[in-house]
């Protein structure tokens, strides 16, 4: 190397991403402004992504990416100093140094990646309508569920759980008057309240159901339910553990990655406390493939979306969303997006060149630049770039040489992926289905009456029902405070679900099984009635 190269390194409070005639830095103090990276496939939209979670990891930021296609997850393995690599480093200015990066992996169908699960509670029932693809009727019932479930104590964890609450809900025939009907009679009751049931719209839903349970959803929705601090970790280095989401068998269910990825935003927004303007992000969460989260979206979820990114940076969580044109990102949500990397699009039709266009205006003018031509004129590995300046403005926008990254481009091996699985700071804690008590069961004993309905099960009480650590978890609540007027998890809610999750990983395991359903349920039921989902998956606004 000559002399005169600089070492490709990062300083202390940003990251270097590329050069022009200047270096592109993002700043981290400004990176929980969220960004966009957009571009044609094939243009290094990938490769950019890769070389901000690497900045960010050695920032000590902790990353989360969803990786559709495999290439992300090198990342993990040392970079290899091919001779195209060297040679873009050598005309930037700079030393190549190889660099691998702490990773862990998951996965919703736990095959390439530790099990990803959450329970329908959390989940909601407006994320879980749109899984569904729901229409307005059957939204509602699926919302008289959810509240019935909530008042008569009955926790909603996996979906034969949701399932059997359909069943009982279901308005009751002539001439049923059998035990089953008996026993289920005052959730028939409290369902009808809200409003006309019908057999009909039930039996929809629970085709749409089986549609998601055909697609791999069961294996979704379950306990050990994922607790997100374990995204939020720092290696003994003091680096950002870079979490990638395991995508290409996901993704060839849309509507399934989107809602999912949607639901771990929202989980976040929820758990964690207002901290304001940081020096650098808690954590930064890219969302590839970010037109499918709009695509077809109703207008009340567009603008729950809209109003988490722009409220989840006081957080301290940076969003970027991945995609191929900007105008894919409805302009409510592109106005929250600061810092923004282009690569290069492509204009053969009328209809692309208006894209170009479209793309053009959403960056600051630089007139040494014709800024629509460019966007098709650029190589792979460049792009237009403008970051938030010092005093939150966006920079001039500037035709950028992408840095290469310093991890291996590329996906690892299977043996590659299974020896950091074996080394994964989680190992062992979500890989084992814990099948707690929920409505399933409790709806089981009603009918075979060996648990009565509880008294005045029809309206919510105040300790919730639910036994000795249902009645905790309601005291923990009452000491704490609840607001569950505005849609939020009080700390005492937050504190109750805390508990909960820990008792059921830990007594996670085919051993202690049969524990985990007793104190799942138990403490589940308390839980399930006193959370508020969050702001994308609540239950019914009161």
């Amino acid at each position: 190397m000559a002399t005169s190269e600089t070492k490709m390194a990062d300083t202390g409070d940003r990251i270097f991403i590329g050069k022009s005639e200047q270096p592109a830095w993002l700043t981290l103090g400004l990176a929980n402004r969220h960004g966009l990276v957009t571009g044609a496939t094939g243009t290094g939209k990938t490769v950019t992504l890769q070389v901000m979670a690497e900045g960010f990891a050695r920032a000590g930021v902790p990353v989360f990416a969803a990786d559709i296609k495999g290439d992300l997850s090198g990342i993990a393995e040392v970079g290899e100093a091919k001779d195209f690599i060297l040679k873009r480093a050598s005309e930037m200015g700079l030393a190549f140094q190889p660099d691998q990066f702490s990773t862990v992996f998951w996965d919703v169908f736990g095959e390439q990646g530790h099990p990803v699960r959450a329970t329908v509670t959390e989940m909601g029932p407006l994320l879980l309508s749109r899984m569904l693809d729901l229409n307005d009727v059957q939204e509602g019932v699926l919302n008289v569920a959810f509240r019935v479930a909530d008042e008569n104590g009955l926790t909603l964890i996996d979906l034969k759980d949701l399932r059997s609450l359909l069943d009982a809900i279901v308005p009751a025939g002539k001439k049923a008057a059998d035990a089953d009907e008996d026993a289920l009679a005052p959730i028939r009751k409290a369902a009808q309240a809200f409003g006309n049931v019908t057999k009909a719209t039930v039996g929809t839903i629970q085709r749409q159901l089986l549609v998601l349970e055909n697609q791999g959803a069961s294996q979704f929705f379950g306990e050990p339910a994922l607790m997100l601090k374990d995204f939020m970790k720092t290696d003994s280095d003091g680096r950002g553990v870079v979490n990638i989401m395991v995508a290409d068998k996901l993704m060839q269910s849309p509507r399934l990655y989107s809602t999912f990825l949607l639901w771990m935003l929202s989980e976040l927004f929820e758990e964690l406390p207002e901290v304001g303007d940081l020096p650098k992000p808690k954590l930064v969460f890219f969302f590839d493939e970010a037109h499918l989260l709009f695509t077809d979206a109703p207008k009340a979820l567009l603008d729950k979306i809209e109003q988490v990114v722009r409220l989840i940076r006081s957080k301290g969580v940076g969003v970027y969303f991945v995609t191929q044109n900007p105008i894919d990102v409805p302009d409510k949500v592109l106005a929250q997006l600061g810092n923004r990397v282009q690569h290069a699009l492509r204009a053969f039709t009328p209809r692309d060149q208006k894209a170009v266009a479209a793309a053009a205006q959403t960056f600051r003018p630089n007139p040494k630049l014709d800024t629509a031509k460019v966007i098709t004129e650029l190589g792979k590995g460049e792009a237009l770039v403008s970051f938030l300046e010092g005093n939150g403005t966006p920079a001039m926008v500037e035709r950028v040489m992408i840095r290469p990254p310093t991890g291996r481009m590329g996906p690892i091996t299977p043996a590659e992926r299974k020896a950091i699985l074996g080394k994964s700071p989680v190992k062992g804690k979500y890989d084992t289905t814990v099948d707690a008590e929920s409505a399933y069961e409790m709806l089981q004993k009603r009918v075979a009456g060996t648990a009565a309905p509880a008294e005045g099960s029809a309206a919510p009480t105040a300790a919730g029902g639910g036994g000795r650590l249902a009645q905790l978890g309601a005291i923990v609540g009452t000491i704490f405070g609840t607001d569950t007027k505005r849609g939020k998890l009080s700390t005492g809610q937050v504190v109750a679900r805390s508990v909960a999750r820990t008792v059921t990983n830990q007594v996670a395991g085919s051993v202690a099984a049969s524990v985990g359903k007793s104190l799942g349920g138990a403490m589940g039921s308390s839980v399930g009635r006193a959370l508020v989902r969050g702001a994308l998956g609540g239950l019914l606004r009161r």
